[in-house]
Parts: C-alpha cells; structure tokens; sequence
C-alpha cells in the first residue's frame, strides 16, 4: 500500500500569496507538489461555499493565504476571509470533520520561504489526519 499524499487547495491573493508562491518557484525552493493554487483578486473572495466545495471535490485540506493583516490592497478583504475560514472550522466540528483541515495565513510577496514553509506544513498536518474519511470522519458532503 502506498504512503497516503494528501489533496491540498490553496486559495492565494494576487498580491501577496500567489507572488509568494511565485517567489518561491523563482527561488526553486523545494515544496510538496500536491497543493493545488488557485488565485483569487483578494481574499475577501472567498466564502464557506467556495471552502467546503473544495473538500467536496476531493481535497484532504484547504488554506487561504492572503496579505499581512491591516496591509490587504482591497482594504479588509484578508479579514473577512479569516472571519469565514472560523466559520467553516465549526462548520466542519459540526459535520464531524477536523476542523484543522482548513486553515487561513498571511503573508506578503517578499515571503516565497515562508509560502514553501506552509505547504509543508499543511502536508504533514493533513498527512497526521489521514484521508477526510479516515478514523470515523465524516466526509463534508454525503455522496
């Protein structure tokens, strides 16, 4: 049986995440390949549905990473987003779901180490969980 290899969608600002991610492959730092990026104008795009949909499509853990908070180039946009990142972390207690599974980082374009540091965080995170139906979890949707 071969070792498990988590799904993981990162849903990244233009300005300070995706530009991180893009520092880092210009940098060619080493990073688990199996996050999925998606860009966004600003965090403050992203809503529990957006969230959830992502575990619903197959993946073991999701992350928004968005500017420093107070920097957001869309004024609040990084703020909202972590106000609803919280609310999916309760939506997934009460589904049955870890709710580490999703998480929300800030940091700015000048952080390409730090976005290579947060894959591999969220990895091993996900990696330690196991698959969204493993250990009695419930997956977010029933299918």
């Amino acid at each position: 049986m071969s070792e498990f290899e988590p799904k993981i969608v990162a849903y990244c600002c233009n300005f300070c995440a995706f530009a991180a991610a893009d520092l880092a492959g210009a940098m060619r730092i080493q990073y688990a390949p199996n996050v999925r990026i998606i860009l966004l104008p600003c965090t403050g795009k992203v809503d529990a549905l957006l969230l959830m949909k992502a575990f619903e499509d197959g993946a073991d853990g999701v992350f928004v990473a968005g500017c420093m908070e107070g920097e957001c180039h869309f004024v609040e946009g990084n703020i909202r987003a972590k106000k609803r990142v919280a609310y999916v972390k309760r939506l997934l207690e009460e589904i049955g779901t870890n709710p580490q599974r999703v998480e929300m980082f800030n940091l700015s374009s000048a952080m390409g180490g730090r976005f290579a540091e947060i894959v591999e965080e969220m990895t091993e995170r996900i990696k330690e969980l196991g698959p969204v139906e493993a250990d009695g979890e419930k997956g977010p949707v029933d299918k």
